[in-house]
């Protein structure tokens, strides 16, 4: 059994979850196409410089909404480690 107080507070994580989920997945659609892209214009699959500066930016962000920067990075480096492997798979066809 819950109280009130708490199953609102389970109701809002629950749309973020389900926000953050819908979020993610524009996000690869965006990125698969990047990857295919690349692909087609013999780009390499990984971005080191735009990597750097994404972790940066991201972290600096983070920094702004009171969130860890470490957990920040380590979030976006999983969702980048991710996309790279679709832009390897998109390469290999």
């Amino acid at each position: 059994m819950t109280d009130d107080t708490l199953g609102a507070f389970r109701d809002s994580i629950d749309n973020i979850d389900a926000a953050l989920v819908f979020l993610l997945a524009e996000r690869f659609k965006v990125t698969q196409a990047v990857g295919r892209y690349k692909a087609s214009a013999g780009l390499p699959p990984a971005d080191p410089g735009r990597e750097a500066a994404q972790v940066a930016r991201l972290r600096a962000l983070a920094e702004t909404a009171k969130l860890d920067p470490e957990f920040s990075e380590k979030f976006l480096r999983f969702i980048i480690d991710e996309v790279i492997r679709h832009h390897q798979v998109a390469q290999d066809g």
